[in-house]
């Protein structure tokens, strides 16, 4: 379950916790500040839940206008897509709006491997450079093409899971 808490921009009012767009909705609709004010903005903090779902609010930058599409983004995708939509909008700057509407459309290559090393191995391995004899692949510097391969890929970590990925 993710949590989130509203907190007032008003100083003089209360903020709340909440799991849901429609917990949000109910909770806002009654808050008021010690003058019996309607309170009407909020800082939309993450709380309390899964990693995933944590970096996915650092990258849609969650406030009220975008509330209800997180929440929807929370519940629909899957982690995969989760990972797509964080590494499409956090880093390579894509709108969220555009991708939410075609994750498949994104030009993000992922890579699940732990290491730029282990990458070149996989990309030597599956014959990019072409066909190499295996015994010359004992004499090929892969940390140089590690090297190589960090000018077009990027490392990063999300929700604790290493992952290389490059925007197209």
């Amino acid at each position: 379950m993710t949590y989130l808490f509203a907190q007032p921009y008003d100083i003089s009012a209360n903020g709340f916790y909440f799991e849901s767009f429609e917990d949000y909705q109910a909770k806002a609709a009654k808050a008021v500040n010690h003058y019996g004010e309607r309170v009407e903005e909020f800082e939309i903090q993450f709380i309390d839940g899964e990693d995933i779902d944590c970096e996915l609010a650092k990258a849609y930058g969650i406030n009220q206008a975008n509330l209800k599409s997180y929440f929807s983004a929370v519940d629909e995708l899957d982690e995969d897509e989760k990972k797509t939509v964080i590494l499409a909008v956090g880093e390579c700057g894509y709108d969220i709006e555009r991708v939410l509407g075609h994750i498949s459309g994104v030009d993000l290559d992922i890579y699940y491997v732990s290491s730029m090393r282990e990458l070149a191995e996989q990309f030597v391995e599956e014959g990019l450079f072409g066909e190499i004899p295996e015994r010359l692949q004992y004499y090929l510097d892969y940390d140089a093409i590690a090297r190589d391969l960090s000018v077009d890929y990027t490392e990063t970590v999300i929700a604790g899971e290493t992952l290389i990925y490059r925007c197209a």
